[in-house]
């Protein structure tokens, strides 16, 4: 079920965010554009107690010449995971992300993000790859970022998390919580096949190392 694009919703309800007691680790798949799917085999992974967090990678550099950014896989109790169509990209769609502000912490501007994008404050952090993941721009693209962001960034390297979500779906608002400008033009829950299938070609591989790494939370 998608949802248009309409007036600014009531936020019904809100709660602060949480975070789970195991952090989920993998080690990075081969990221080419034909590497194979798998939700259901997960190598190299280990679950961090909570009392272990504060040795997390999250702060680690990001790989040189690539822009900081969070990616948010938001699911709901169904285990569907939220995707929303770009205004500026026709038939392309994505999950939440965005940029890591300065000395902010990657956990934070990923609660950050969801807020400012979707308008959701109900949801809590399940699990996290705490490694960067990282995508090159295409020509034309980063030559469009670039420009827009004063910058010469070769790609992204992101961190994500997975966020389950616990409001009602009138919370969901595309015009996010009014700070930023709206980037989705609609939204729908969508299995992990369909967003790498929705998603543009240049984050098809990432895509699919997050859908690999958060599968034990999402079957």
């Amino acid at each position: 079920m998608a949802f248009l694009l309409c007036g600014r919703f009531l936020l019904v309800s809100s709660c602060s965010f949480s975070l789970h007691p195991f952090q989920l680790l993998s080690h990075p798949t081969p990221s080419s554009p034909n590497y194979p799917i798998n939700f259901t085999k997960i190598t190299n992974l280990s679950l961090l107690h909570r009392k272990q967090l504060r040795s997390s990678s999250s702060m680690e550099a990001a790989p040189e010449g690539y822009r900081r950014n969070v990616g948010i896989c938001l699911i709901n109790p169904s285990k569907k995971i939220f995707a929303a169509s770009r205004l500026d990209v026709p038939d392309s769609w994505q999950m939440p992300q965005g940029g890591i502000d300065g000395n902010e912490v990657p956990r934070d501007a990923a609660i950050r993000e969801l807020r400012e994008e979707t308008g959701v404050t109900s949801a809590e952090v399940l699990a996290e790859v705490p490694h960067w993941l990282t995508y090159d721009f295409p020509p034309n693209v980063r030559e469009s970022l670039n420009h827009r962001w004063g910058a010469d960034w070769k790609g992204q390297a992101q961190k994500w998390f997975l966020l389950k979500f616990n409001g009602k779906e009138e919370e969901v608002n595309l015009l996010g919580d009014g700070t930023e400008k709206p980037e989705f033009g609609e939204w729908s829950w969508l299995s992990p096949e369909e967003v790498i299938d929705r998603a543009v070609d240049f984050k098809k591989p990432v895509y699919k190392e997050v859908m690999a790494a958060f599968s034990p939370y999402l079957h």
